[in-house]
């Protein structure tokens, strides 16, 4: 567990100063000045901006596995193994991803309007907050899932990678399995209503979908070289 977090935040630091977390940020963030206008509905705010973080996550999720250069990621490989090595990366884009959608939470709860989208039921500030997070997890876990099984150790072409990475986040999107579109469906119908229901089981979902993507890359990884 050490060895992953100290591996985490390697990889945070290169996402750093590499200074390519930046398009994927002006991606959200245009994103959410399209979506998202003072006196929305908050829920439905936090719908959109929940859907909108799934291709940012995406984007960082393959930025923080193909960052380094092949000898720096050879290098880590050998110290603490390949796939605990992958394993870091996938969880600095995942990171990042949630530090966004946090901000992303504050900025919509603090714009948004307490009501629901007929304008005539009130809505629980802290209840609305709890939904929004869920949400936006399950957003970051659904497109971590994406982006681990749409990159390298994978799919290894880079070519091959970023379009299987659209249509994986299409799919995400709007195929009526996904937990992302379960969550931020439950956000929307939740603000039509007034009455907030915060989506726990497309997290626990989101959650077991990207556990089973970063086993199967990170085992991938410990089989090729």
């Amino acid at each position: 567990m050490r060895e992953t977090l100290a591996l985490t935040r390697y990889q945070l630091a290169v996402l750093l100063r590499s200074q390519r977390w930046l398009a994927p940020l002006l991606l959200y963030a245009a994103l959410l000045a399209v979506g998202v206008r003072a006196g929305d509905p908050v829920l439905d705010s936090l719908g959109f901006a929940a859907a909108a973080l799934l291709p940012t996550a995406v984007w960082l999720v393959r930025v923080c596995v193909t960052a380094e250069p092949a000898a720096a990621r050879h290098c880590a490989a050998a110290a603490t193994g390949p796939g605990r090595a992958h394993l870091g990366g996938v969880a600095a884009g995942a990171v990042a991803a949630a530090v966004l959608g946090a901000a992303a939470v504050g900025l919509v709860t603090a714009v948004g309007s307490r009501g629901s989208t007929d304008g005539g039921d009130a809505v629980p500030a802290a209840s609305a907050v709890v939904a929004g997070v869920c949400g936006i997890l399950t957003c970051v876990l659904v497109g971590t899932a994406v982006g681990v099984l749409c990159n390298r150790p994978l799919v290894r072409s880079r070519g091959y990678a970023v379009a299987a990475s659209v249509l994986g986040t299409v799919a995400a999107l709007v195929a009526g399995a996904s937990p992302a579109r379960a969550a931020v469906g439950a956000l929307s119908r939740a603000s039509a209503r007034g009455s907030v229901d915060v989506p726990w089981v497309p997290l626990l979902c989101a959650l077991g979908v990207a556990g089973l993507a970063a086993c199967a890359a990170c085992a991938v990884a410990a089989r090729r070289p």
